[in-house]
């Protein structure tokens, strides 16, 4: 089977951190807390207040955002950053029928459907847009981002929940990789702060009710009591290699590994042990042709929540075994909230800058060790390294489980 080099020739980010991938990146590195109080939403009824809000965004195009929900807002924007950084320009250096687009989203366009249900019982059925259904529906990230870049060849979604986002730059590798595709933007959007589907996470207890937001987002700290809620966008630009090469486009990583499990076995918990996890990882591993050993960093699901952060280090132990001890493990969701399904794709570009500033970001507001988890988790604020290869995980509810490894780009 054709096997072809896949590498990453453009990013594009939207956070609450900042609303492209430098002001994110200076973020994260530094350290910096992007989570605060809910201002999208009244939460006098709710005892969680705190999320990762994007700040200060506005769309380029006022008359086109009133058809496009947030987390489409969020995707086409870091979209159009992506491309403009790697210089694609499809029908001129790029077929538009070997060009596609993998973009997922956990909740899709929920802010609008709330908005609409709320209208229709207030004033009547009549009164819904007709333009809803193509404002809310899963694959409309994909089908605008297709639309706005001349990208004719497989556009998709992929739900997967919070492992969307690290499941599409996976399966745009595997389509690029065996020659389906020539190149993908790939990633995932979230704008999550609607009010029943925020109640509905507080009411399942996954999320922190702690208000303060330096203890409130608390990866692997003994007292973490859930995630906190987070939203924005990350895309990449992933590229087959020898076109990339060809054309002097700047190549910022290569894709190397990948791995999609399932642990079947609850809807929102994950299976004890973290064997699906495990498993995801070791996929990548054996795709990637190299030892455990050779992993110089990993950036971590790491919630906070109970489970998560358990289970995620035992799996970790279990694949590296004593190297465990000897890999700094971060959770960049300390700094901007849990992002959902858009969490894999921003953490799969904060990878790539660590990687090439040589930087490994921290996990803050870690300030109490818990006896099981005793990996290194970078807790005393970024750290310079040398970062050749890293490892990326994400775990969403329904037991979906993805891993990407990157590594620094050599000729």
């Amino acid at each position: 089977m054709l096997e072809r080099r896949v590498v990453i020739t453009g990013m594009g980010a939207v956070s609450p951190l900042g609303n492209n991938v430098e002001d994110t990146w200076a973020g994260i590195s530094a350290g910096k807390n992007g989570i605060g109080l809910i201002s999208k939403l009244d939460t006098s009824e709710m005892s969680v207040k705190m999320g990762g809000e994007v700040k200060g965004f506005e769309y380029r195009d006022k008359k086109e955002s009133r058809r496009m929900d947030l987390f489409c807002q969020y995707g086409a924007t870091a979209a159009t950053e992506a491309m403009e950084a790697s210089g694609l320009v499809s029908g001129e250096n790029i077929d538009p029928n070997r060009f596609g687009v993998y973009a997922g989203s956990g909740i899709g366009g929920i802010t609008t459907l709330e908005g609409a249900i709320k209208k229709a019982a207030e004033r009547g059925l009549g009164r819904v847009s007709p333009v809803l259904v193509p404002m809310i529906i899963g694959n409309i990230l994909a089908g605008n981002i297709a639309i706005q870049n001349n990208a004719k060849g497989s556009a998709m979604d992929i739900v997967t929940a919070c492992s969307c986002g690290t499941h599409a730059i996976g399966e745009a590798w595997r389509a690029i990789r065996h020659g389906y595709m020539d190149a993908v933007i790939a990633g995932a959007g979230e704008a999550p702060f609607a009010p029943t589907c925020f109640a509905g996470f507080v009411n399942m207890t996954a999320m922190s009710q702690r208000n303060d937001p330096d203890r409130c987002s608390t990866p692997f700290d003994k007292e973490r009591d859930g995630f906190v809620m987070g939203e924005g966008a990350g895309m990449l630009v992933v590229e087959e290699h020898d076109r990339a090469v060809a054309r002097g486009a700047e190549i910022l990583a290569e894709v190397v590994g990948y791995g999609a499990t399932c642990d079947a076995f609850h809807i929102t918990q994950p299976a004890p042990g973290g064997t699906g996890a495990a498993e995801a990882m070791r996929m990548a591993l054996e795709y990637a042709g190299i030892q455990g050993a050779e992993v110089d960093y990993i950036n971590a699901h790491g919630t906070g929540t109970p489970y998560n952060d358990l289970y995620e280090t035992q799996a970790i132990k279990d694949v590296f075994g004593d190297a465990a001890y000897k890999i700094p493990v971060s959770s960049t969701k300390s700094m901007t909230g849990h992002m959902l399904g858009a969490a894999g794709a921003l953490e799969a570009i904060v990878c790539i800058k660590a990687m090439r500033d040589g930087v490994i970001p921290p996990t803050i507001n870690l300030k109490v060790r818990d006896e099981g988890l005793d990996l290194d988790y970078v807790p005393e604020g970024a750290r310079a390294a040398e970062l050749g290869c890293v490892m990326s995980n994400s775990l969403g509810f329904g037991g979906h489980n993805g891993t990407i490894i990157l590594k620094k780009y050599r000729q």
